[in-house]
């Protein structure tokens, strides 16, 4: 893969999904880790980037960005504020989830990731202190959320998603699946190809874009490293 795709590949698709949301998580504050951590649950279910971005703006609205105000909003109030971001699909089960996960937090960690991670003796260690939370709280959500934080806890690494996957393999990045290696293949090519200003999580953050919305609908006709796939289909 070319430089110059790198560089269109991060253009077009990279940029995370907390500074869209204008997280701040590289001051390391408590608040904007937890705000992060929000986003990362609703991101977890298998909904459109807009329609979560919409929900999570809706939480700002109301102030609901804290465990505490997740547990005293309630139920019903967590489900009307999804139902306003257009989260209707999920807004039950999600409603659930936020108030076992934030009474597991409170009770645990004091309401406090940072304790959570500060606990963890390993990178495998957090992962699954956070799976514990909650049911609700799987692969999916831990990946999402420690992705965006490999540049602040030294414990965050977490193994590359599916679509990641997808999407290297199609680029001819990595040639093994198992998520342990392909972080290892994708920051070695990283390490090569890096370019100014941004950094792995920009393009792992990227990868993810181009497996969901191009590799995985096969709209290889609309992607904009077209020429770099291994695997292009016709449409």
């Amino acid at each position: 893969m070319k430089v110059e795709a790198v560089q269109k590949l991060l253009e077009t698709l990279g940029g995370r999904y907390s500074d869209a949301l204008g997280i701040d998580l590289e001051s390391g504050r408590e608040e904007e880790i937890f705000k992060w951590f929000l986003a990362s649950i609703l991101f977890g279910a298998p909904i459109t980037e807009t329609s979560v971005v919409k929900t999570y703006k809706c939480f700002e609205k109301y102030g609901v960005l804290t465990p505490e105000r997740i547990l005293e909003t309630g139920w019903d109030g967590l489900v009307r504020i999804l139902d306003e971001g257009g989260y209707t699909r999920y807004d039950f089960k999600t409603a659930d989830k936020l108030l076992e996960v934030m009474r597991n937090l409170m009770e645990r960690y004091g309401g406090k990731l940072t304790n959570l991670y500060n606990k963890a003796g390993s990178p495998r260690e957090l992962e699954e202190a956070l799976k514990s939370l909650g049911k609700g709280v799987g692969e999916v959500t831990v990946s999402i959320f420690l992705r965006e934080l490999r540049d602040l806890w030294d414990k965050a690494e977490p193994n590359p998603t599916s679509l990641v996957i997808l999407a290297a393999k199609n680029l001819g990045l990595v040639s093994e699946e198992s998520g342990k290696l392909v972080l290892q293949q994708l920051e070695e090519f990283w390490v090569e190809n890096a370019v100014e200003g941004k950094s792995f999580v920009d393009f792992e953050t990227a990868l993810l874009r181009l497996g969901k919305n191009y590799c995985r609908k096969a709209k290889c006709s609309l992607c904009p490293v077209r020429e770099e796939c291994l695997k292009p289909r016709a449409v």
